[in-house]
């Protein structure tokens, strides 16, 4: 295994991290983080969101360590300091929304050569979820799930929709789909975003160090997306809402004030989740994991208690 780096510092994270390059099937590479001791009885699989990073995640996995559980945490195809897939690294990119599960694959079998504990959970947030969703329906071997602000839809009001489907469909066929989206920027969004503006999280702690770590990693960063991306995303997107959810212990957890994923359509598929549960959050925003200190703690206690009961 050839090491990457992890910037446990920035991260904030427990000791016992480390880092490693991992190829996907397709020869891309991809980076993904372990934090891991002697004490732990199980594995989380962190699935991160579109711009993400591992070193977001360093708090996370502490929280999940006490708990007794490992981390596993990747930067997708596009992010982090995964291989990009455009020429501006600044623009989120993919070219096809199933490569994304090269890297599942990936992740899955990096963890088992590393010889952490099953049973394997999921945690997937925004992107993240969406990616999990498809990988469950596959046969990820997890033994329950749990997402936080799923994409499983865009927030949109009818016109935006329309115009995305048009404008990103439309520049499949004009090949001009490696554009960023019309209204997005290059800059990553907390550094052009203050604590009062933003849709992220209502805890100015964890606002300031999105900021600092973006300060420090620089190219970690990522800005807006391709019409590429876009329209991967849509059409996978509009596949899943068609398919039925796999039969396996999910929570989902969805923010009252949530305003960058669709919550019609995350309270649409959990209405109809066999042996799923849907928690709202009330003044939560989007990042369920990062928010006030009760709420993570509330989250934390229920979602551990799940993959608790499900070993």
């Amino acid at each position: 295994m050839e090491n990457a780096p992890l910037h446990n510092d920035i991260a904030d994270g427990p000791d016992g991290g480390a880092a490693h390059w991992v190829k996907a099937e397709d020869g891309l590479q991809i980076r993904i983080a372990h934090w891991t001791n002697a004490d732990v009885k199980a594995t989380i699989l962190m699935f991160p969101g579109r711009t993400e990073y591992i070193e977001k995640y360093g708090r996370t996995a502490g929280e999940f360590l006490q708990r007794g559980y490992a981390t596993v945490a990747v930067d997708w195809r596009g992010q982090g300091l995964a291989d990009r897939t455009h020429d501006n690294p600044k623009i989120g990119d993919v070219v096809a929304f199933t490569d994304y599960q090269k890297d599942v694959a990936a992740v899955v079998a990096h963890a088992r050569a590393l010889g952490l504990p099953e049973p394997f959970y999921l945690v997937a947030h925004s992107m993240g979820g969406c990616i999990g969703l498809r990988a469950l329906i596959e046969g990820l071997p997890v033994k329950a799930a749990a997402f936080s602000a799923p994409m499983w839809g865009i927030e949109m009001d009818t016109l935006t929709r329309s115009f995305a489907w048009a404008a990103s469909s439309l520049s499949r066929v004009f090949k001009f789909d490696h554009k960023i989206a019309p209204g997005q920027d290059i800059t990553t969004y907390v550094d052009r975003c203050t604590f009062e503006e933003n849709t992220l999280t209502t805890n100015p702690d964890v606002f300031a160090l999105f900021q600092a770590q973006a300060k420090a990693l620089p190219d970690v960063t990522l800005g807006g997306p391709s019409l590429r991306w876009l329209n991967e995303a849509l059409r996978e997107m509009r596949y899943l809402s068609t398919l039925p959810s796999p039969q396996l212990r999910c929570v989902t957890f969805l923010g009252t004030d949530e305003e960058i994923v669709d919550p019609t359509r995350i309270r649409e598929r959990m209405a109809n989740w066999h042996n799923g549960t849907l928690r709202v959050l009330e003044g939560a925003k989007h990042e369920i994991l990062m928010e006030s200190p009760e709420m993570c703690s509330d989250v934390m206690d229920t979602l551990i208690g799940i993959f608790d009961r499900h070993r």
